[in-house]
C-alpha cells in the first residue's frame, strides 16, 4: 500500500511543527513557503523544501501539487494568500485540503471554497490546555464541533471494576466509549462486558457537556 504524500504550505510555527511530525512518522513531506529565509532554515527538516508563491496556479502546477494526497494550507498572517491558495488547490483537484483558519468567519470562507477540513490551532490548543488544567483526568481533548468533542480520559476510580454495561456511560452521560487504551494494548471497539481497569484510558466521543461531566468524576 502506497504511503500518503503530504505538502505543507506556510512554514510558520504550525506548518513547521506539522511538517516535522509527519516526516518523523516516515512520510514524504514537501514543505513550501514564499520566504527564501524560512525555506533555508527548514531545508534539513523534511524530504523537500521549496520556495514558491502558492497563490500562483502555474507555480503549484510546476510543483505537481495535485499528486499529493493531502495538502495543508498553514499560511497564518496573510489571510488573502491563505484563501487564494486554498482556492487554487481546489481548482487543481487536490484530493484532500486542510486549511488553517484564524477565526470562525475565515473558517466559513475556507469551507465554502472547498477546504475538506478547517483547523483552528490556537483555539484548539487553548481548549486542550484549559481542559488539562481543569481536570487531571484529561489527557487530550479535541472539539469536533461546537457541541461535540472527543477526549482521552483516565478511567475515574468510581468506574474501576465495572463493565461498560454496568457503568452505563452512554445513558448517564450521553457519550460513547470508542476505545480503551490499556498499556500498549488498544481495545477497539470495547465490548459492553469489558471491565474498566485501574490505569485504563477511555477514549470517548459525545456532547461537550457529557464529556465534561465524565471528566469531573473522581
Amino acid at each position: 500500500m502506497k504511503k500518503k504524500q503530504f505538502a505543507i504550505i506556510g512554514l510558520g510555527r504550525f506548518g513547521t511543527s506539522m511538517a516535522s511530525a509527519l516526516h518523523k512518522m516516515g512520510y514524504d513531506v514537501l514543505a513550501i513557503d514564499k520566504s527564501e529565509q524560512r525555506v533555508q532554515e527548514f531545508s534539513d527538516e523534511v524530504t523537500h523544501v521549496v520556495q514558491a508563491d502558492t497563490t500562483d496556479e502555474d507555480a503549484l502546477t510546476a510543483l505537481g501539487i495535485r499528486n499529493f494526497d493531502v495538502v495543508v494550507v498553514s499560511i497564518g498572517e496573510d489571510i488573502q494568500a491563505n484563501v487564494l491558495t486554498t482556492l487554487q488547490l481546489k481548482e487543481l483537484g487536490v484530493p484532500y485540503i486542510v486549511a488553517k483558519a484564524r477565526n470562525p468567519l475565515h473558517g466559513k470562507m475556507l469551507q465554502k471554497i472547498g477546504a475538506d477540513r478547517v483547523v483552528y490551532p490556537e483555539r484548539d490548543m487553548a481548549q486542550r490546555v484549559a481542559h488539562n488544567l481543569i481536570s487531571t483526568n484529561v489527557l487530550d481533548y479535541i472539539e469536533l464541533s461546537p457541541k461535540f468533542s472527543i477526549a482521552e480520559i483516565n478511567a475515574p476510580r468510581i468506574l474501576v471494576g465495572q463493565s461498560l454495561a454496568e457503568a452505563d456511560i452512554r445513558v448517564r452521560y450521553g457519550i460513547n466509549v470508542v476505545s480503551i487504551k490499556r498499556g500498549d494494548e488498544l481495545i477497539v471497539p470495547p465490548l459492553p462486558s469489558e471491565k474498566i481497569r485501574e490505569k485504563d484510558i477511555l477514549v470517548v466521543v459525545g456532547s461537550n457537556e457529557g464529556v465534561q461531566r465524565l471528566e469531573e468524576l473522581e
